[in-house]
Formats: structure tokens, sequence, C-alpha cells
């Protein structure tokens, strides 16, 4: 939802372990820019909470009480039937591609999918907070990585029709970069940035849509499907 420009994106966090919650509110409260408005430790709180509080963003662990499986994934799903506008950030110590297609299998508006390590990395973690309140979505590179290495061993993929600059600008589109930052990263300049990312779409027979998602849309519309 639209903030004022000084105005600081109010999270609610939620973790089975009170550690991990602290720490990551100190980590997001540092400067200002976020107000924790509820820290919970399960599914249920953190439904609560959303409902009481309307945050911008919730920051949840993936798995939590009672069967510590899936509990943020479909909290996530659920809350986002009750707030399309919140923004989701699921935590997770699993690279495994699977989960994080589960989270994205209805679409990839405000959600983003960081591994738990990313906790201590404030500017990460605050930059996938800050993407998913305007709308974007975030996908861990580590992560990332698996799916294009997935995907590139088999040989009906679409990937199988992309070139190795282009996987590395695909890696580089679903963590979340822009053109610029990708130019700069793979030392090209942006016109070659955007001639490969036209190229991936090309291939993958990803047309024309709204703008905002279809960099990640590149991304898991092609790794969700199956081989053919």
């Amino acid at each position: 939802m639209p903030q004022p420009p000084d105005t600081p994106l109010r999270v609610v966090l939620a973790d089975d372990h009170y550690l991990v919650r602290e720490g990551a509110r100190q980590l997001l409260e540092l400067d200002g820019q976020v107000l924790v408005v509820a820290s919970v430790e399960d599914a249920e709180r953190l439904m609560a909470a959303v409902d009481e509080h309307r945050p911008d963003v919730v920051v949840t662990d993936i798995r939590m009480p009672p069967t510590h499986t899936l509990e943020g994934v479909a909290a996530a799903h659920r809350l986002r039937e009750r707030h399309p506008a919140l923004g989701v950030v699921v935590l997770s110590n699993h690279a495994d591609p699977d989960y994080a297609l589960e989270l994205f299998k209805d679409g990839m508006t405000g959600l983003a999918y960081l591994l738990k390590d990313r906790v201590g990395d404030r500017s990460q973690l605050l930059a996938a907070v800050r993407a998913v309140a305007k709308g974007d979505s975030v996908i861990d590179p580590v992560v990332v990585e698996g799916l294009v290495h997935r995907r590139a061993r088999q040989e009906a993929s679409p990937l199988s029709r992309l070139t190795e600059r282009e996987r590395h600008v695909i890696e580089g589109m679903a963590a979340g970069r822009s053109n610029a930052a990708i130019a700069a990263h793979l030392h090209l300049s942006v016109s070659a940035v955007e001639k490969n990312v036209n190229s991936i779409f090309s291939k993958l027979g990803l047309t024309d849509e709204p703008a905002v998602h279809r960099r990640v849309a590149a991304v898991l519309a092609f790794l969700a499907h199956p081989p053919s």
C-alpha cells in the first residue's frame, strides 16, 4: 500500500524462536525505516496479528507450530486472500526450489523467499521488505541457482535454449536486480543486458504483460512448468 515518504513500514514478525524474532526486530528497526507492530510465535497468532494491526509486510518463518512443515507458506496464501496488498517475506532454511515454487504457485506479486541466514544481513532483509511492500518479488539467489541448474540438466527444458550469458542474466532478474545492476555484476553494457532480457522472453514464449512482475515470471513461468 502507498506510504508517505517518511512513514516507516509496519511489519509483523512470526517465528517460533524468540531470539530469531528479537534479532530480526532489532535489525529492521535500527534506523526508523521499519516499525515492528507485533511479534508472534505461530501461524494462528500471525493471522490474528495481521487482522488487528493491518501491517504493510509480514516476515515469517516457513516452519512453525503445530506441525513444523509449511505453516509460513500456508499462512502467506491465507493472508493474501484476506489482505491482497500485504507483502510477505518467507524465511526458510531450505534451498530446495520446490519450497519456493510452492510459495509462488498462485502468483508472485508482493512475495519473497529468502534463506534464513539472510536475517543476519540487514541490507538484504530490509531490501526484501521494501520490495514486497511495493508489490515486487524476490527469490534468494541460492534458490535461483538451484532452479537454473536443476532445469539445465533436463534436455527438454526451455532453459536448454538459453545461452550461458542469458542464464546469468535470468539469475540476476530473479534475484531482483535491475538491468543496470545486472550489467554491473556481469561487466556488460545496459543495452547488452536489455538484448539478453528480450531474447529470454522470446525463447520462453512470454508475451507482453503488465510489466511489474514479468522479470520474475521469466524464471518461474518455465521453472515451474514440467518438461515436455
